[in-house]
């Protein structure tokens, strides 16, 4: 029995370049502002720690948000095999012993 295709929706290289562009931006764009912001070094260094943190943890969230749709597209998918499967050893001719 072929496979269906998957019909979830992928991202254009198009849409990754404007994500890249657009966090290197922001995140550039904010370092600047806290070095040039005029404050004493401690008040800078702390923003900029925060600035650092906020940022990895975003890539950390992303991150576990992706892992767990591709753990339930994994499941979905051997749940729907097991189905196939059954489906396709079923005869409904076969009487009942």
């Amino acid at each position: 029995m072929p496979s269906k295709t998957d019909s979830t929706a992928k991202n254009t290289a198009a849409f990754a370049l404007q994500a890249a562009i657009s966090f290197g931006a922001s995140l550039f764009a904010m370092l600047v502002a806290i070095y040039f912001m005029q404050a004493d070094p401690w008040i800078k260094g702390f923003l900029a720690l925060g600035t650092l943190y906020l940022t990895t943890s975003a890539f950390t969230l992303a991150k576990v948000i992706r892992d767990q749709q591709e753990d339930a597209r994994v499941f979905h998918r051997i749940d729907q095999a097991r189905v196939d499967k059954l489906l396709a050893e079923h005869d409904p001719f076969k009487s009942v012993s």
